[in-house]
């Protein structure tokens, strides 16, 4: 059937089983925030929807397709972006139009929400997104390491989560920037004066960010061995940290 009220009613009626579900509304006829909330309503239920970003950008300032736009974004949403995108360049409205959608899934109780960028095959333009949300961190992990393996390239092995059919086998000097230094400072100001074991750490940290367990592990290996942490137990597999490894962060510098 045709993505819509009926399908919303059909979900209250007979969806009471863990399930992921896939929405894909050809354009965005239908997709609302009703429609994803009511997908995720019941327990161990996740959802991944496609976000037709470039006909939603144009149907932003679109007359003829406001009500869908509401529908989306929830009206107040939906204005405050309309005049949000007024004066902004095209990478900034695409930005803005992703921290929007994402924002409006956390009010719907979509409290992890997790976007993946495709590009057209010239790698200048955005074609759409994929976007998984959760209701808990362990489904948002999950998703996290899958879309981290999809992605086209990596900072450092930070993910970038897009895939970018231009660059995938031409990667650029990503290492120019430079995510895990990045990571060792925000560990080290965040955790200040803290001891708390790696999977703390990382659970406490990784929402809203790209940085995935690998990350985290290798940056910590980094950490002990510089002597600017300190590790319980100190005396483990080589090159290993586990997730109830204890970590204590000194203090923060007067």
């Amino acid at each position: 059937m045709d993505v819509g009220e009926k399908i919303l009613q059909r979900f209250g009626e007979i969806w009471a089983i863990p399930t992921l579900f896939f929405i894909d509304p050809w354009g965005y006829k239908g997709l609302s925030l009703r429609l994803i909330g009511s997908s995720i309503m019941n327990w161990g239920c996740d959802c991944i929807f496609f976000f037709n970003y470039n006909r939603i950008n144009m149907g932003l300032h679109n007359d003829a397709v406001e009500e869908h736009m509401n529908s989306l974004f929830g009206k107040e949403g939906a204005d405050t972006l309309r005049k949000q995108l007024q004066p902004m360049q095209p990478y900034q409205r695409e930005l803005t139009i992703a921290e929007a959608i994402c924002q409006s899934l956390k009010e719907i109780g979509g409290t992890y929400p997790l976007p993946f960028r495709f590009k057209h095959a010239t790698g200048k333009r955005t074609s759409h997104h994929l976007i998984f949300v959760s209701k808990n961190v362990r489904g948002y992990s999950i998703m996290k390491e899958i879309m981290a393996k999809e992605s086209s390239t990596t900072e450092q092995g930070v993910p970038c989560f897009e895939y970018d059919p231009a660059t995938i086998y031409q990667p650029l000097l990503f290492d120019l920037a430079r995510p895990l230094d990045e990571l060792e400072d925000m560990l080290l100001d965040e955790f200040a004066g803290q001891t708390m074991t790696m999977l703390q750490v990382y659970d406490q940290h990784h929402v809203g960010k790209r940085y995935i367990k690998k990350n985290y592990k290798d940056i910590l290996l980094k950490l002990e061995a510089e002597n600017k942490i300190t590790a319980s137990p100190s005396k483990r597999r080589k090159n290993t940290f586990g997730d109830d490894v204890k970590i204590t962060f000194p203090p923060k510098q007067s």
